[in-house]
C-alpha cells in the first residue's frame, strides 16, 4: 500500500493508547440520549413460555450466534490493545457471539502489529469482523489491501468506518470524502466477502444507507449517537483551543441510535442492519431489534470489562445475553424477531390534532 500519511506512522500507536485511555477514564460520554428511552416494552404476564426454552439464537454472514449481540471493533495495534482483543475473543468463542476488531490501518505501516488483531486462534468458530477507515480508499488503500487485511485475521466480514466528524476534529485527520461511494463499490465487488459500512458515533440516515447498499453494501451498522463521543475523545487529545472549541461546538452532533435505526430500516427493509452507539444491557440491545436492528453491538462496557480479566468480559456477555432473554420471556416472545410486537414508543405528543 502506498500511504500518503508515511510521517505519522508512529504516532498512530500512540493515538490508539490514547483513544483507550480517555474512554477508560474521561468523561467522554455523549450527554443525550440514543434514545432507546423512549420505548418500552408492554409486559406480558402470562408468556405461556418457559424461561430455559426460549430461543435466543439468530444468523449474521453465515456464522450462528447465541444471541443477536456483538462486541464492536475498537482497538488494536498496541500491546495492550493486543491483550483487549485476546480477551474478548475468548469470552466471544465461549459465549458463542461475534466480534470485530479495531481500525487495522496501522497493519499497512507497522506489519509487526497485526498480530494484535490476529484473535482467530482464540475464537475458531465466532463471527470475526474486520476494519478500516472508508476514507483511507482515498489514501492509497486499494481493494487488494483490503482484501489483505481481511486475510490477515481471517475475518468473515469487513466493516468499512465512516467518521468524517471525528477525522475533521483529529489533528491530521483524512478528511477528502470525494468520490467514496465509488471506491465502496469497488471494495464490495472484489473483495468475496460481506462489506459492512458503520459510523462510530454519529449515526447513518436512511438515504446515506440506501445509497450504500445501491453500491452493494452488504449490512450497515449505524454506529449512533448518544454513546462514546468521539468528537469529545479528539478534543482532549488536542492542544489546540480553536480546535477545542470547536468540538465544544459539535460535541452532541448526531442521528441518535434509535432514530439511525428506524430510518435505515425504513429506507433499507431487507439488510441486516447493525445497531451500535451506547448500547449497555441486554434490553438495550432487546429494544433495538425490536425497533429493526438485525443485531446489537457494544463497545466500551467491553473495553473496561477487557482491561480488567478474562472473567469480567465472560460476565458482561453472559448478563447481555440473559437480559436480552428475560426481554425475550418477559414480552412472550419465542423468537428475537417476535420482539417487535410487544414495542412501543412512550413519546407523548402535545396538541390538540393528536
Amino acid at each position: 500500500m502506498n500511504s500518503d500519511h508515511g510521517h505519522l506512522t508512529s504516532d498512530i500507536a500512540v493515538r490508539k493508547a490514547e483513544h483507550i485511555d480517555l474512554v477508560l477514564n474521561a468523561d467522554v460520554e455523549f450527554r443525550r440520549s440514543t434514545g432507546l428511552d423512549g420505548f418500552e416494552f408492554v409486559h406480558e404476564a402470562l408468556p405461556e413460555l418457559a424461561l430455559k426454552e426460549i430461543d435466543s439464537t439468530t444468523e449474521l454472514f453465515g456464522r450462528a450466534l447465541r444471541a443477536p449481540v456483538l462486541v464492536s471493533g475498537m482497538t488494536g495495534g498496541t500491546p495492550l490493545a493486543g491483550q483487549i482483543n485476546e480477551r474478548i475473543a475468548r469470552a466471544v468463542a465461549a459465549a458463542g457471539l461475534g466480534m470485530g476488531v479495531g481500525s487495522q490501518r496501522i497493519s499497512f505501516e507497522r506489519p509487526e502489529l497485526i498480530e494484535t488483531f490476529q484473535v482467530r486462534r482464540f475464537a475458531p468458530h465466532a463471527l470475526l469482523i474486520a476494519n478500516l477507515g472508508a476514507v483511507q480508499l482515498n489514501c492509497g488503500v486499494t481493494p487488494d489491501d483490503c482484501r489483505r487485511l481481511v486475510e490477515s485475521i481471517e475475518a468473515d466480514a469487513l466493516a468499512l468506518h465512516l467518521n468524517p466528524l471525528q477525522e475533521a476534529i483529529q489533528p491530521g485527520g483524512d478528511t477528502d470524502f470525494r468520490g467514496l461511494i465509488a471506491k465502496i463499490a469497488t471494495v464490495c465487488r472484489t473483495l468475496g466477502l460481506p462489506v459492512i459500512v458503520k459510523e462510530v458515533g454519529c449515526g447513518i440516515a436512511g438515504g446515506t444507507a440506501r445509497r450504500l447498499v445501491e453500491a452493494g453494501v452488504a449490512a450497515i451498522d449505524v454506529g449512533g449517537a448518544g454513546g462514546t463521543c468521539w468528537t469529545e475523545i479528539e478534543a482532549r487529545r488536542s492542544p489546540s483551543p480553536e480546535t477545542q472549541a470547536i468540538a465544544a461546538t459539535f460535541r452532541e452532533w448526531g442521528i441518535p441510535t434509535a432514530e439511525a435505526i428506524q430510518s435505515v430500516r425504513a429506507a433499507c427493509p431487507q439488510v441486516p442492519l447493525i445497531a451500535s452507539g451506547g448500547l449497555r444491557s441486554g434490553l438495550d440491545v432487546a429494544k433495538c431489534v425490536a425497533i429493526g436492528a438485525s443485531a446489537g453491538a457494544v463497545a466500551s462496557p467491553a473495553l473496561r470489562a477487557a482491561v480488567q480479566s478474562d472473567d469480567a468480559v465472560a460476565a458482561l456477555l453472559a448478563r447481555l445475553v440473559r437480559e436480552f432473554k428475560l426481554a425475550m420471556f418477559c414480552t412472550g416472545s419465542t423468537r428475537p424477531a417476535d420482539l417487535s410486537r410487544a414495542i412501543r414508543s412512550t413519546l407523548v405528543v402535545d396538541g390538540p390534532d393528536k
